[in-house]
């Protein structure tokens, strides 16, 4: 790999690193979804810095940066755009909608209806959005990041499979060690760590990582890996829905990023673990069984994975 994509990294990572103390297992999956142009769900409770660590990643790119902050009055066409006529000219026009930008912050977007949730299915999947029967692409590179507060709080509407699996990667932040916040309390004693960082990659810096992702050697040993992984999770007695072919490619692409992210040119089994639970464990929908045992996905695609052969690697 050359070292400008190294290089192009680790100036993301470091400005990221500026205003997100810790967290580095979060920025890491945030960056691998960036390379290959997957989507990224990140939950958790409320003041936890998911917005800030959005926008830390906006802030590093020269990039179109649009946030929407979902409401329950929050439209489809607030999302991806409508058409009206000019009353002057009587020409019809287009207004895009806040989905018209390289990175998109769908802030708290499980308190929005799911028809307005819906509203976003398309451009996750296709680059593309419809107004009007006309389809119009998104700019690239594209990402949304959309960050959600978990379901048990009021107010909330709980996203749909097929929303979910829109999403590459699904993480979370946690709560920072003592001496982690007591770090963040002294980067904010002054002005606002955000306030200070710049841009240090642009567009075409990117795409070249986007394009050097596709280059990636992801051999046939650990391509059937990751197919028995998604077997296992369709097989498995505690879950009533496992891994499409759509989460099995996901953990690839995913795969191959975190190679790409530890400066190698192939893909190991190690890589596949390491993304397999922030990959494969929101596209599960578990059993009432596995509910009421207070089981969760995490945990069984944890299982899963120690019960499945690891190929080796010559």
């Amino acid at each position: 790999m050359g070292e400008s994509y190294q290089e192009t990294l680790r100036r993301i990572r470091d400005n990221i690193g500026k205003v997100i103390v810790g967290k580095e297992k979060a920025v890491e999956m945030v960056l691998a979804a960036m390379v290959c142009g997957g989507h990224v769900l990140i939950e958790d409770v409320p003041g936890l810095g998911k917005t800030t660590l959005v926008s830390a990643l906006a802030r590093s790119l020269d990039l179109s940066f649009n946030r929407i902050q979902f409401t329950p009055d929050v439209l489809p066409s607030d999302v991806a755009g409508f058409t009206s006529i000019n009353i002057k000219t009587g020409e019809r026009e287009v207004s895009f909608g806040g989905v018209m930008a390289n990175v998109v912050l769908a802030d708290e977007i499980n308190r929005t209806s799911p028809k307005t949730q819906s509203s976003l299915l398309e451009v996750m999947q296709e680059g593309q959005v419809t107004i009007d029967s006309v389809s119009y692409p998104v700019p690239q590179p594209f990402i949304v990041l959309a960050t959600q507060n978990p379901v048990e709080h009021a107010g909330t509407y709980p996203l749909p499979e097929a929303q979910l699996d829109r999403f590459l990667i699904k993480i979370s932040l946690g709560y920072p060690a003592a001496g982690e916040e007591m770090d963040i309390l002294l980067r904010n004693k002054g002005a606002k760590p955000l306030d200070t960082i710049h841009a240090v990659a642009s567009a075409e810096d990117i795409l070249a990582l986007k394009a050097r992702h596709a280059q990636m050697i992801c051999t046939p040993p650990v391509l059937a890996y990751i197919v028995a992984l998604a077997e296992a999770t369709r097989k498995s007695e505690k879950i009533s829905l496992g891994a499409s072919p759509r989460g099995s490619l996901a953990l690839m692409n995913a795969a191959m990023a975190h190679a790409m992210l530890d400066g190698r040119e192939y893909t190991l089994p190690d890589d596949v673990q390491t993304m397999a639970i922030p990959v494969l464990a929101h596209r599960q929908v578990l059993n009432l069984q596995a509910v009421q045992e207070n089981e969760t996905a995490e945990k069984i695609i944890k299982a899963i994975i120690a019960s499945t052969r690891v190929p080796g690697i010559s």
